[in-house]
């Protein structure tokens, strides 16, 4: 549920030269936020500042500010002989001056007025991208649906499959007897709902590593998306607890190699200027996945005995689509530039950018970028760099606070939701369907409320975001804690822990 970290958003001293009309449009949509770099803040740092001092610092500077245009087209020449791209030369060295001065595209007189245009609008419309990219992000939302509904599939089942296996773990037995192996069978319910995440955490986040560095982006999302196709059917199939045990540990290790990867594939073949959108897109459509979960248990729940084996197996319905089309969308051109291909690299951002200007810009600015991180990476052991968490005072208070929100995330119950939602409305009183109904309106809220967070992280950041939706998470929190103290009605035959009031099922219901 956690989604993954992002990197802040580009800011530029002044704003490029547009026209009235692109002025406006560019104000409404924080313009600003530079469609070629990685990142970077551009500021009059001395010749020879470098990404490593800036990191210590806390900002992240344009490696090419301070050079002259000479120093500037000689390591363009450089480059574009080593990468065997001599005839992008005269495009290279123009996308170099762009990616040196972002901010003053009309002072550049290497550039003709089209060239200009090209460029400023870019600037103006971040919206505006090939269909390429965007069938890139449609995929990597599937990817992050998968997520979601991997989750919720076993949401509507915890009512069915406990009874099918001979693990029930309600208090009672359907003949109303006390259930006298409730506590140690909810264990094991437990065990099978958490065995994702285990897997995840202890294998699948691990291999995303090796899987990216021999089969690239797109190899390590169709490898997972395969596992996440065949193991949602392996779940339906099962016939005992402990076989539903491992597969759904093969499904883990699939969610978390895949969890780590798609974020990094949408946010490397993204342009800056909305990135953190993109990326932040992940936890909309696993929001999306989780909703779309919810309604399948719904749908399949009038099935009888295999509604809980069509509601674990619904879960490859995203994943296929994300097998089938991956190898469709260009490879990350940065991961092609890590393994030398260059000439790949500039074909990926050529499909991924509108002008061969604006692909030959971010090949060569993501090249000074890779040689920069090289230079502070070159001769730091792991250990080394794990130090620097505690001992750079940025990175310490970076660490602290990602690590608060992070636990605060988990701690805060929301996984609890999305795997036992309609346990918790059933044990609060609502009928089986109705527990079902409840767990998709959960969603749906889940979903639509992700929507604000996309189109506001790159205007309001992300801490100001936290600081508004903490506090607000804390309030529902509290409402759902204090309406479970309500008292019951009277005992009944159906209720025999009382009836539970309207009230008590609005308080949970609305804190949820």
């Amino acid at each position: 549920m956690a989604s993954p970290p992002s990197t802040p958003s580009p800011k530029a001293e002044h704003a490029p030269t547009l026209n009235a009309s692109e002025k406006k449009k560019g104000s409404e949509e924080h313009s600003l936020q530079l469609d070629h770099t990685d990142d970077v803040e551009y500021g009059s740092k001395p010749h020879g500042y470098t990404l490593a001092k800036a990191n210590t610092d806390g900002a992240l500077h344009n490696p090419l500010h301070g050079l002259t245009r000479e120093q500037l087209f000689a390591k363009v020449e450089q480059f574009a002989t080593e990468k065997n791209l001599v005839s992008e030369i005269d495009l290279l060295k123009k996308g170099a001056l762009i990616a040196q001065n972002p901010a003053d595209i009309r002072s550049l007189d290497i550039l003709s007025d089209e060239e200009k245009n090209q460029i400023e609008h870019e600037y103006a419309h971040k919206w505006h991208h090939p269909l390429t990219l965007y069938v890139t992000i449609f995929l990597c939302s599937i990817g992050a649906a998968t997520q979601g509904w991997d989750q919720t599939g076993s949401n509507g089942a915890n009512l069915s499959f406990p009874v099918e296996f001979g693990i029930s773990d309600a208090a009672r037995l359907p003949d109303g007897s006390p259930n006298p192996k409730a506590y140690d069978h909810s264990w094991l319910v437990g065990l099978v709902n958490a065995a994702p995440y285990i897997a995840s955490a202890l294998l699948g986040c691990w291999l995303s590593d090796p899987l990216n560095n021999f089969f690239g982006r797109r190899g390590a999302i169709f490898i997972t998306a395969v596992i996440l196709v065949i193991t949602p059917i392996g779940s339906g199939l099962c016939q005992n607890w402990y076989q539903l045990f491992i597969v759904r540990c093969l499904l883990g290790i699939g969610m978390g190699a895949k969890g780590s990867t798609v974020p990094v594939f949408a946010a490397e073949n993204s342009p800056s200027a909305i990135r953190g959108a993109l990326v932040m897109g992940w936890q909309l459509w696993t929001a999306f996945g989780i909703f779309c979960g919810f309604a399948a248990n719904v749908i399949v729940a009038d099935t009888g005995r295999i509604a809980w084996r069509l509601q674990l197996g619904s879960a490859f319905i995203p994943a296929l689509p994300l097998a089938l089309f991956i190898y469709f969308c260009p490879e990350s051109p940065r991961w092609l530039m890590r393994k030398g291909r260059y000439t790949d690299a500039y074909a990926s951002l050529c499909r991924l950018r509108f002008h061969k200007l604006q692909a030959a810009r971010d090949l060569f600015y993501i090249s000074v970028q890779l040689e920069e991180e090289a230079k502070i990476a070159r001769g730091e052991t792991y250990l080394r760099r794990f130090q620097e968490l505690f001992t750079i005072p940025r990175v310490r208070r970076a660490t602290l606070a990602s690590g608060v929100v992070m636990l605060a995330q988990q701690m805060c119950g929301i996984n609890i939701i999305a795997f036992y939602s309609s346990t918790v409305f059933k044990n609060a009183g609502f009928s089986e369907r109705n527990a079902l109904y409840a767990s998709l309106g959960f969603g749906a809220l889940n979903w639509v409320f992700a929507l604000p967070a996309v189109f506001t992280i790159d205007t309001f950041g992300r801490r100001s975001l936290l600081m508004v939706g903490f506090p607000l998470m804390a309030v529902c929190l509290l409402i759902t804690s204090m309406s479970f103290l309500a008292p019951n009605g009277p005992a009944t035959a159906d209720f025999p822990d009382g009836i539970v009031g309207p009230g008590k099922l609005g308080g949970i219901a609305i804190g949820i």
